[in-house]
């Protein structure tokens, strides 16, 4: 590797790191031009796949046999289990607020009940378990009654029977549950809930209260709840312009927007200078399937007007849809109109990924001394 010299000035100061390395990441990295990849596999060519296979690449850094995925799915299925006691601890959780809060509540009361101690044992032990847990989160939250739990019909089919969402078409949610999950497992290491969760387990915190912090990192808005703010911005632009809306009369409203200062939601992204190759993948998806369905329709609109409009001011580095803009507009077609439990939803996949780079850095970094105690420098500032 070259070695690249970065020189601090004080503008570099208050900038969220932006930018600057401080280690590995062993499971993902995101290309400015080519998207987000998993190990070396474009997130484009395992977005439609089996959530259990691409669990299996990220821990193990290749592509499993199918005797070997079977191996790992048999081994996953003995850990998808939770206490009776957390299950009741999590029920006896008030429903005020956000949803998210009882979810962060519910890892630290899962890891009170059922750590090891151990970070690689307790690290398949989440991945197992983050299904019913999250299940158990939102049928609490809703008023739902919680399914069976069955392990042995499949990692996202299980979640799908535990979630038991009234009403709904459960092929269709399981369709849109699978791709969902695995879209949303890893964001390289530098991402705020990944990095907030190794930081906390850089002070030796258990695995549980480390993804605890991450989900407190990712219930804000400028993070995880974004879908859900990018979601009310697609309701309040059908609602404004109605179901016959034109793509000309779509980008006037942006542009009016722009003008006022106000905020146009899913668009954009840190990295990327493309369109978010997981947007893509949603967006055929709800051409496919819900390309009549009002928000579906609204959210094309948007994809076709936002980059033309944005790209009039030279200032815009990345015009174009991200992976907000659509998801949560897909969930609502596919029958999951609840918006507060889509962070959650993001929630229960990245869990995957933090677990297995905090596993990295506590148990492989450093020839197995572990990363350091993350302690950045501030400098001294009076008033």
């Amino acid at each position: 590797m070259n070695k690249v010299i970065f020189e601090v000035t004080q503008e570099h100061l208050e900038t969220g790191l932006r930018g600057y390395p401080v280690g590995y990441c062993t499971t993902s990295f995101v290309d400015p031009q080519k998207g987000l990849f998993y190990i070396d596999q474009p997130i484009s060519e395992l977005g439609n796949g089996e959530p259990i296979d691409v669990i299996y690449m990220l821990l193990n850094g290749r592509k499993g046999s199918q005797n070997e995925i079977n191996h790992f799915f048999d081994d996953l299925k003995k850990r998808a289990h939770l206490s009776p006691k957390v299950i009741e601890s999590i029920q006896a959780l008030p429903k005020e607020g956000h949803p998210m809060k009882l979810f962060c509540s519910a890892i630290l009361i899962s890891g009170m009940l059922e750590c090891k101690g151990d970070y690689k044992e307790d690290c398949l032990n989440i991945i197992a378990k983050i299904p019913l847990i999250v299940a158990a989160v939102i049928s609490h939250h809703a008023g739902w009654s919680l399914g069976r739990n069955n392990p042995e019909a499949g990692y996202m089919e299980n979640f799908n029977e535990l979630l038991n969402v009234p009403n709904a078409n459960k092929e269709e949610l399981l369709r849109i549950f699978k791709v969902f999950n695995i879209l949303h497992y890893d964001h390289g290491g530098g991402n705020l809930s990944a990095f907030v969760g190794k930081s906390v387990a850089s002070g030796l915190e258990d695995i549980y209260g480390s993804l605890a912090s991450s989900m407190c990192a990712l219930a804000g808005p400028r993070h995880g709840k974004a879908n859900q703010d990018c979601l009310e911005f697609t309701k309040l632009m059908l609602e404004h312009l109605g179901e016959s809306a034109t793509q000309e009369e779509v980008e006037e409203l942006l542009r009016n927007k722009l003008k006022k200062k106000e905020l146009v939601f899913g668009f954009g992204h840190a990295v990327l200078r493309v369109e978010d190759p997981r947007a893509s993948i949603f967006y055929e998806l709800a051409s496919k399937h819900y390309s009549d369905h009002p928000l579906i329709r609204m959210a094309m609109l948007l994809r076709e007007a936002g980059p033309k409009v944005l790209k009039e001011n030279p200032k815009v580095s990345n015009p174009y849809p991200n992976v907000d803009a659509i998801s949560g507009a897909l969930l609502t077609a596919a029958g999951f109109s609840f918006p507060e439990y889509y962070t959650v939803m993001f929630g229960m996949s990245r869990i995957v990924g933090i677990a297995i780079q905090i596993v990295y850095e506590r148990c492989e970094a450093r020839e197995g001394k572990g990363v350091a105690i993350y302690r950045p420098k501030y400098f001294y500032k009076g008033n």
